[in-house]
């Protein structure tokens, strides 16, 4: 099983960045994914996530309107455009998956399997 983050980077505030997370090793279309980030001195959180049809979207309060999830079927990955960019944002940014029974739910809880990570830098 592998879920392989990229498109992190340094960017100024206001700005924009794509994330992407590729999977591997597993049945894609059964697994929610989510994003999660980890700002230096604070703990993992969740940011957003995606039920395994994509037809359920998630986000928490600070990156609602600025952040938008998708999932690519065809090509087992799953995307977060990030707009608007705050310092705030900074932190490490990981993908996860977990198995759902429903196409219709996802949350940020009890993740199966976790990415490496890619780091995002917003400066002000």
């Amino acid at each position: 099983v592998q879920l392989v983050e990229s498109g992190g980077g340094l960017v100024q505030a206001g700005g924009s960045l794509r994330l992407s997370c590729a999977t591997s090793g597993f049945r894609f279309d059964d697994y929610a994914i989510g994003w999660f980030r980890q700002a230096p001195g604070k703990e993992r959180e969740g940011v957003s996530c995606v039920s395994k049809s994509g037809g359920f979207t998630s986000y928490v309060d600070p990156v609602k309107g600025r952040f938008t999830i998708s999932r690519d079927h065809a090509k087992n990955t799953v995307y977060l455009q990030m707009n608007t960019l705050k310092p705030e944002d900074t932190a490490v940014y990981y993908c996860a998956a977990v198995f759902y029974y429903s196409g219709s739910y996802c949350d940020y809880v009890d993740q199966d399997y976790w990415g490496k990570g890619t780091l995002v830098i917003v400066s002000s």
